[in-house]
């Protein structure tokens, strides 16, 4: 089979429609706008804010922010395109299928699935850890060795597994096994607090502002790349696109959205636009408030304590817990409606597509995720993988972007209800900064994207690629009309 064989439009939709691969459509606007911001406002603001703004770009990660902001709006508007002619779950990987041939799928395939498990994992470790500081408010404790990896050291020695790590993962999972809706409503419910808290931060924050804190606000370059100078503004933004998965997680769910050709655009482009702003602000308040230098991964927590507004500390942790459970909650979401899209396809077994006759919901696939991701949660050290997510994210970016100018010259006819303005120019702004921001991540986080990939094209080669529908159950072929040579 020809690997860079691409799936029919046609096909796409009718295999979606109907059969035992139907899910329930029950997603409006504000639910998808919800869910693209329960994932970007998360571990990106509370965690990775302080530490780009500590070790590469100071003050300027307001301008990391905004570039990143930029490559995702070019993106996000190719999404849309993409996200309204094929409303099916499955996000890149599905449209890289209909554009550019089944291996390219593939790959995006199983660079989600990296984004989103590593993702998960990497926020539930801290979500423990904020769970602890909570508890510590009431004069609660945890044993420190249930709350560490056998790789850590804890006061009390090593630790054995992160029981709260894995506690929350199955939690989540559990949620999203009954219902998509039932989970759009417990995202809405958790997206309204902290989205509060986040507005409240600015809010009382501002007056405290120090703006000695902002001289110099682009601190001047080490000598080495992509510490601080304009090389750390690029390695900033490279770091914290992690933080702006959501739209891409907003796309996965089509297939479950009530109006999708309406919808689907007002969900990315307007969740992308509230939290670029809100980033925006909030970095610029937290680095006003705190000096870059002295910031650390509390350095939120840190400026609350700082003003007369001590009081509210407590609230922020609830507010950091709420924004890390959302954002575990859409890229499971993500992941599992990734899974489903490549076994409807053959790509992977049939179990990873199997939906529960009561609930309409992927609940085979959301039960093996819960394993494999509370495993890593429990018992892996997860460092610097903040990283790996944003280099996948960055690369599935990249291959929306050009597939929307692959899909104008191979299907001009197909109707669009959303269209990317200034095609090719969007598109091609949205590679060239993607790609930027690709560049200047350190060397570690591209060896270990070659090696996932690697794993990746080796369970391809050895499995996907002989079970796919497109080999196994080719379209027919339509008999030439009566009377015409064949």
């Amino acid at each position: 089979m020809n690997l860079f064989a691409t799936k029919p439009l046609s096909r796409i939709m009718r295999e979606s429609e109907g059969g035992e691969h139907q899910l329930k459509r029950s997603l409006g606007a504000l639910n998808l706008i919800a869910l693209g911001i329960g994932a970007i406002i998360g571990a990106g603001l509370f965690a990775i804010t302080p530490v780009a703004a500590n070790m590469n770009a100071g003050p300027a990660v307001v301008f990391s922010f905004l570039i990143a902001g930029v490559g995702c709006a070019f993106a996000g508007m190719c999404y849309s395109e993409f996200a309204t002619m094929i409303p099916i779950a499955g996000s890149a990987y599905t449209y890289a299928y209909a554009t550019m041939g089944e291996l390219l799928a593939w790959i995006i395939g199983w660079d989600l699935v990296l984004e989103y498990a590593v993702g998960a994992a990497t926020v539930s470790v801290s979500w423990s850890n904020y769970l602890v500081r909570l508890l510590g408010h009431f004069g609660l404790s945890l044993p420190p060795r249930l709350t560490a990896s056998p790789f850590e050291q804890t006061a009390a020695g090593t630790g054995i597994v992160n029981l709260p790590a894995i506690f929350i993962i199955c939690l989540i999972s559990i949620v999203l096994m009954i219902g998509i809706s039932e989970s759009a409503w417990v995202n809405a419910m958790i997206v309204a607090l902290k989205v509060t808290i986040v507005i409240l931060v600015i809010g009382l924050g501002w007056a405290y502002i120090n703006r000695a804190n902002y001289t110099p606000f682009v601190p001047p370059n080490t000598g080495e790349m992509g510490q601080f100078g304009w090389s750390g503004v690029m390695r900033a933004a490279g770091m914290i696109f992690f933080a702006y998965i959501g739209f891409d997680a907003v796309s996965t769910a089509a297939q479950e959205a009530k109006r999708p050709q309406r919808d689907m655009p007002i969900g990315i482009i307007g969740s992308l636009a509230i939290c670029t702003l809100l980033y925006v602000l909030f970095a610029y308040v937290l680095t006003g408030i705190v000096n870059y230098k002295d910031m650390t991964s509390t350095a939120i927590y840190d400026a609350i304590r700082a003003t007369k507004y001590a009081w509210l500390s407590t609230g922020v942790i609830i507010g950091i817990l709420a924004g890390y459970t959302s954002v575990m909650l859409v890229m499971l979401l993500g992941q599992s409606r990734v899974f489903f899209s490549m076994s409807r396809d053959g790509l992977l077994p049939k179990l990873f597509s199997d939906v529960h006759p009561r609930f309409r919901t992927p609940w085979r696939s959301n039960l093996v995720l819960m394993f494999f991701v509370s495993l890593f949660s429990g018992l892996l050290p997860i460092s610097k993988l903040g990283d790996m997510t944003s280099i996948g994210t960055l690369l599935a970016f990249v291959i929306v972007c050009v597939g929307v100018i692959v899909m104008r010259r191979t299907h001009p006819e197909t109707p669009r209800p959303y269209k990317t303005p200034l095609v090719p120019l969007v598109p091609i702004l949205g590679v060239i900064v993607c790609l930027a921001m690709m560049a200047f991540l350190d060397k570690d986080t591209w060896i270990r994207l070659v090696v996932w990939l690697v794993i990746g094209l080796a369970i391809y080669f050895s499995y996907g690629r002989h079970k796919s529908h497109l080999v196994t159950q080719p379209e027919p072929v339509q008999p030439a009309p009566a009377g015409k040579a064949s």
